[in-house]
């Protein structure tokens, strides 16, 4: 059977830039081996299914697998996948496409004026604090790079992350992974995956820098992610890191492997905790078959 995928560049300014996402809209049917199978062959961070043509009673169905192993949550598969399911089967109509994902009910806004598709992530769940000079050696830094005003923490809008605040950009894109410290402290944590972020950024327009280490995931460096960009969303309301309680900022991710990303964030603290908000645009960069 042939099973048609369409290739989506998420967090995108414009055609091949931000993160690559293969969605097949016709998931059904398909076993966790033969999914998890053209994730590996497809081999971009993510790729999703989509598991049937009409909503089920709280929403899409979709799967989400990285090329070793099926994820609860991911960002940018989740605003990509809902432009495909507003596009293909909503004839781009509504304002909200609610996906059905393992970790629950993830809705996403449909905000065509901006161009953008927005996301509210489940509420955070805020984790162990780290050692700074551990998240040093992780990420190939010294002590002396980890901004220590602020905890090095791990946080879960459904899939966890460490997030580590860094003083310049300069360290940022010095960056060098130890995979031996990686997993010597990974083995000890729940998040298996690093947000390093700093206040410097390339772009004027964007708030912060962003770089993003997977390799639990077999995914070296992540040009954009939504799941971790939404960890440190709920980081920044958490700890005041801008100063306040309730922003809307933008950030730049992928610059270093030369597919630029841009990530709208919103977050603020209510009386019933903490919302986060990520999103950006989908360009569809093109499509294909496969035989299953």
């Amino acid at each position: 059977m042939k099973r048609e995928f369409i290739i989506c560049d998420v967090f995108a300014r414009r055609r091949f830039e931000g993160n690559q996402l293969a969605v097949f809209p016709d998931g059904a049917g398909l076993s966790d081996e033969e999914m998890q199978a053209l994730a590996r062959e497809i081999h971009f961070s993510e790729t999703t299914f989509i598991l049937s043509d009409r909503p089920n009673e709280r929403g899409w169905p979709v799967r989400i697998f990285t090329p070793a192993r099926e994820v609860p949550f991911a960002g940018h598969p989740t605003l990509g996948t809902a432009y495909v399911v507003w596009d293909r089967f909503l004839g781009r109509k509504g304002e909200e496409v609610r996906l059905d994902l393992k970790v629950g009910v993830v809705p996403v806004a449909v905000e065509e004026r901006e161009e953008r598709l927005v996301m509210t992530q489940v509420p955070p769940v805020f984790g162990s604090v780290v050692e700074p000079e551990a998240a040093a050696r992780v990420l190939g830094l010294t002590r002396a790079d980890i901004d220590e005003r602020f905890p090095v923490q791990e946080v879960s809008t459904g899939l966890p992350f460490v997030i580590v605040p860094v003083k310049s950009l300069a360290a940022m894109q010095g960056i060098k992974v130890s995979l031996a410290e990686y997993y010597g402290l990974t083995d000890k944590l729940e998040a298996k995956a690093f947000l390093a972020f700093s206040p410097e950024t390339v772009d004027p327009m964007c708030r912060l820098h962003v770089r993003v280490f997977c390799d639990y995931y077999d995914v070296p460096e992540d040009p954009a992610t939504g799941s971790a960009n939404g960890c440190l969303c709920a980081w920044l309301v958490r700890h005041r890191y801008l100063g306040e309680s309730e922003f809307a900022i933008q950030t730049e991710q992928g610059v270093e492997m030369k597919r630029p990303s841009l990530l709208y964030l919103r977050g603020e603290e209510r009386s019933e905790g903490i919302r986060v908000r990520v999103g950006g645009r989908v360009v569809v960069a093109g499509q294909g078959q496969f035989e299953v």
